[in-house]
């Protein structure tokens, strides 16, 4: 329990920092209130964004977030 805790309490502070407290709170109330399917937005979200730019900002984001652990795959 203490975990969810925190990891609620972390993603809070990263969503207040981001957007402000108020944008946050609304957030919030939207996730909670709407019949909102995080999967289905995921899609459209994705399904918007050109082949090419979707891999460029792959390979961009790995070479900004390298691997560390012990044992790295590459694709």
């Amino acid at each position: 329990m203490n975990d969810s805790i925190a990891l609620v309490n972390r993603c809070m502070d990263i969503l207040c920092d981001t957007v402000g407290v108020v944008e946050a709170e609304k957030f919030i109330h939207f996730i909670k209130t709407e019949s909102f399917d995080y999967t289905k937005w995921q899609r459209k979200y994705y399904d918007a964004i050109p082949p090419e730019q979707l891999r460029e900002n792959m390979k961009q984001f790995c070479v900004n977030h390298p691997f560390t652990g012990k044992k790295a795959v590459r694709l």
